[in-house]
């Protein structure tokens, strides 16, 4: 069996110490033991962490991540809740692709005035309905 030192999971997985240290809190990844104050990890937690950088790009929160494990630490991932998921990121998708192509527009738009293009002018009722919001850097759809 390999066991890994924090500093070199970190290292060979591009997740930092910090971080790790924060998985473990939350139950996400388990030291094995210690070897001074280093924790120690099987080498097993790579692929851990690969399935949870996996997860967080798909948006899943780490409490979501954390359901996808067994209390023994195997991967016990929920179908029907990759579909969800799924779906989701196509909600987002039709409105990110809706919100590209009204900028599009509105950028090569030959009216004299944004506010006179209808296309534009449907962008901003949008956003001022709440029918889009940005949150955290991104457009995203309100939830109904």
């Amino acid at each position: 069996m390999d066991i890994l030192d924090i500093a070199e999971v970190a290292q060979r997985s591009g997740v930092p110490a910090s971080t790790l240290r924060f998985y473990e809190d939350k139950g996400l990844i388990v030291s094995i033991g210690r070897r001074g104050l280093r924790r120690l990890f099987d080498a097993g937690v790579l692929e851990r962490l690969a399935l949870i950088a996996l997860g967080r790009t798909a948006g899943f929160s780490l409490d979501e991540i954390a359901l996808m494990f067994s209390p023994d630490g195997r991967p016990r991932i929920d179908r029907r809740m990759l579909a969800a998921k799924a779906d989701e990121l196509d909600r987002t998708i039709r409105q990110l692709s809706a919100m590209r192509d009204g900028l599009r527009h509105a950028a090569a738009c030959p009216a004299p005035s944004h506010m006179q293009c209808p296309t534009f002018r449907r962008l901003v009722r949008a956003a001022g309905s709440g029918a889009i919001r940005a949150s955290r850097g991104k457009v995203v759809a309100r939830r109904g």
